[in-house]
């Protein structure tokens, strides 16, 4: 997968996100954002929508493998 950077602002609507889905109170509008700021991304840095979802995923979900420590 390509190594680039993901936005801050991506990075804290997925925090958003991730924590209103493990509460139980993740809202369409909060899904919807999040896509649509993947898709920009995507657009913005030339890399497929789906290597963007899956970076910003590790990067808030499993921080622990964007530090080096397994």
């Amino acid at each position: 997968m390509a190594d680039f950077n993901i936005p801050d602002d991506l990075i804290e609507l997925e925090r958003s996100a991730w924590e209103q889905i493990q509460a139980g109170t993740l809202t369409v509008e909060t899904a919807q954002a999040v896509q649509q700021r993947i898709t920009e991304v995507a657009a913005e840095t030339g890399q497929p929508r789906n290597d963007v979802e899956i970076q910003v995923k590790r990067i808030v979900r499993n921080p622990e493998l964007e530090d080096g420590t397994t």
